[in-house]
């Protein structure tokens, strides 16, 4: 084994957390309550890259449908007695702490339909009949997300199961034929989504037409990162989060706030950072020989491109605002703590790529 490749890996997160709690220490002006409760989550996220870099593959594999019911559940539980933010009823109060099921569906997704398609031969791949289940995994929760109401998750979740149907050798022209019967059932969803996501998606073409409501948050972000220029304006100089006219600074706008004060250079750190993360997930999918690892690799590497594209584009104006925070560096304890899973699950899979099974070595961490 390459020590150094193992390494990268380890590099790539805790640089992402180093800049991420930095840039919650300047947007909350100092070490205060939140900047502390975001430290203990990195050293929380820490401890769960480690235990679930432990942990053999094969218990992921055994349990990959318990660990989906589970989370269901809880969504059904959100949908009755979640707690209500922002408009939104996404989490679940346990008196010593909150966490966000949805988030966590991210890795029950991967989780299923990895061990589903693993189980399946080259043929029975082929025969449509073998993907019903995986479509009926797929929708269930993006149902019950769609009603919290969180488009931005659910569109995830929706585009992360297909494509790990899409990358488990489905029929190209039958998944196209599909793709494009969604697409053409789009004009219909309209009707379904609430009056502030048809808001959104209308002032997304024209910010300034409600400058003041809806059309806020993308206006100052663009105000934001225009101003950080090159160099940026400085550690904790940024004015637009400094004065509070950025909306959401230090969850899902956080990319806008580092990148005021850091600018262009800044920006293209962060973006080289999680391109290199994203490369290696899906590079430790090509080495591993077992295929429960390899197709969950790949389903971690999509839901981390994803996410990174869907935040990144939404505060610059590419797509419309969603609730979607950055990995690793966004406050918020779910988030992190799926996406540390992730890095360990990759991380162990890497470590026993040689290995047909998923017995588990742990003599280079």
């Amino acid at each position: 084994m390459k020590k150094n490749e193992f390494k990268i890996l380890f590099f790539l997160v805790f640089a992402l957390f180093f800049i991420g709690f930095l840039a919650q220490y300047s947007t909350n002006g100092g070490f205060n309550c939140s900047v502390q409760k975001h430290l203990a989550h990195i050293c929380m996220c820490i401890i769960a890259i480690y235990l679930t870099y432990i942990v053999d593959l094969k218990f992921w594999n055994n349990y990959a449908y318990l660990f989906y019911s589970v989370i269901f559940i809880f969504l059904l539980v959100v949908d009755i007695l979640g707690v209500i933010r922002l408009g939104a009823q996404r989490w679940i109060d346990l008196y010593f702490f909150t966490f966000q099921p949805s988030e966590l569906m991210k890795l029950a997704i991967v989780f299923s339909l990895a061990r589903y398609y693993s189980m399946l031969s080259t043929i029975e791949i082929k025969n449509i009949r073998y993907h019903i289940l995986p479509l009926i995994l797929i929708l269930l929760p993006v149902i019950l997300i769609l009603k919290q109401p969180d488009l931005g998750t659910a569109g995830l979740l929706l585009c992360v199961g297909l494509g790990m149907v899409f990358l488990s050798g489905f029929h190209l022209k039958i998944f196209g034929i599909i793709i494009g019967f969604g697409i053409a059932l789009c004009p219909i969803c309209w009707f379904f989504l609430h009056d502030y996501q048809k808001n959104r998606m209308l002032t997304f073409f024209d910010p300034s037409k409600d400058p003041l409501g809806i059309g806020y948050h993308i206006l100052q972000s663009k105000i934001a990162i225009g101003s950080g220029r090159i160099l940026g304006k400085g550690f904790m100089q940024g004015s637009q989060s400094k004065l509070n006219f950025l909306p959401e600074k230090n969850t899902d706008f956080i990319f806008t706030s580092i990148v005021e004060e850091s600018g262009f250079l800044g920006a293209f750190l962060i973006i080289s950072l999680f391109l290199y993360l994203t490369f290696y997930f899906f590079w430790a999918a090509s080495e591993v020989r077992n295929r429960f690892a390899c197709l969950m690799c790949q389903g971690l590497g999509i839901t981390l491109f994803l996410q990174v594209f869907i935040n990144t584009a939404m505060v610059i104006g590419i797509v419309p605002v969603v609730g979607i925070p950055l990995p690793f560096l966004s406050y918020g304890g779910t988030s992190m703590l799926t996406f540390a899973i992730s890095s360990g699950l990759v991380m162990s899979a890497f470590v026993n790529r040689k290995l047909d099974g998923t017995k588990h070595s742990r003599s280079h961490f």
